[in-house]
């Protein structure tokens, strides 16, 4: 009995130790995460607006933020970059509530929280889709603060609402050249594969280097995470294949020969270092040094239009993340001018 009794301790004792030692060993690779983001924390609660997109009903993810300083009667819509969710814009939500600013801070669809529709990507729905949310929140007007590719969707929301927008900040903005002049086509299926093969290592050395940035590697940690995870998910190639169709928005609609009809006052927030330009990889070898020059298009670019200016930072495209307290000051200067 006794020998059958250690037999059977011997047999047992693997399946027992396999599931402890596997809890108590380090994970491999972060946790899932579904490609709406369920779970992952906001610095704000999160609302949601039901829209329709191609005969399907979606959904636009949106922080509405009181002001926390003396109400001062305006709202600032924040638009975000084609690689952040809304949740980046964290600290200067902080800063413009504490001035006495309402604040909206939505995910667009196709990005963070929203839904991921798939087929193609389009400013002007995206900028119908966004005054629809200003309708549903019953803001008239509003000051307009844009990074990177949100720089794009706010020069069209601008001329298309020219009514609604008091004040325009563009900071780091892409769309200050036409990539079709530099870029040819490229076929969906090959950027769609390089989106589904890219590693947390290359995807942590495109942000450091295409972007210019200052920021450490434990400050870009939590975006390079994010996707990763990301990529865990089961829907994962539907991920990539709505954030390829923003590639193509951003390739084959140009908003640069639209800036000089932009009639709001405008602020260019830009970083010295930025050499952001989609689509570079894809351009001849001889055309890719002369794409990107973010500041000199943005000074180019200010005299062209009815009234606007740039202000330069010592920094790379994450403007207000890398000097987020001389930003914030720029910031609230401009738009609390009479």
């Amino acid at each position: 009995m006794r020998r059958y009794l250690l037999a059977l301790i011997a047999l047992l004792v693997p399946w027992v130790a396999a599931p402890l030692a596997s809890a108590w060993a380090a994970p491999s690779a972060p946790e899932p995460l579904g490609i709406d983001l369920e779970g992952y924390p906001y610095p704000y609660p999160v609302a949601f607006l039901p829209l329709e997109q191609d005969h399907h009903p979606v959904r636009m993810a949106y922080m509405d933020v009181a002001p926390t300083g003396t109400a001062n009667g305006r709202a600032v819509l924040l638009l975000h970059g084609r690689n952040f969710p809304a949740s980046y814009w964290s600290g200067v939500i902080a800063a413009l509530a504490s001035a006495g600013f309402r604040v909206i801070a939505p995910d667009q669809i196709g990005f963070g929280k929203s839904s991921k529709p798939l087929g193609p990507w389009s400013f002007d729905r995206a900028a119908e889709q966004t005054a629809a949310l200003l309708d549903a929140l019953r803001l008239p007007q509003v000051d307009v603060l844009a990074h990177s590719m949100g720089g794009m969707l706010a020069v069209r929301f601008a001329r298309t609402y020219p009514a609604r927008v008091r004040r325009l900040v563009l900071e780091a903005p892409l769309g200050l050249e036409d990539y079709r002049f530099h870029v040819p086509p490229v076929p969906e299926s090959r950027l769609l594969q390089g989106e589904l093969s890219l590693t947390a290592a290359e995807y942590r050395h495109y942000l450091k280097t295409a972007y210019g940035t200052t920021l450490s590697d434990a400050a870009l940690d939590p975006f390079v995470t994010l996707r990763e995870r990301i990529t865990s998910s089961g829907d994962f190639p539907r991920w990539a294949e709505a954030f390829v169709a923003t590639y193509t928005a951003i390739w084959g609609q140009p908003t640069v020969h639209e800036l000089p009809l932009v009639t709001a006052p405008t602020l260019f927030l830009v970083g010295t270092r930025d050499r952001t330009a989609p689509g570079r990889p894809y351009a001849p070898p001889a055309a890719r040094d002369a794409m990107g020059h973010v500041a000199d298009l943005a000074a180019a670019l200010a005299p062209t239009m009815p009234d606007a200016r740039v202000q330069r930072f010592d920094t790379g495209h994450l403007v207000h993340l890398e000097a987020p307290d001389a930003f914030d000051r720029a910031l609230l200067d401009f738009l609390t001018q009479p």
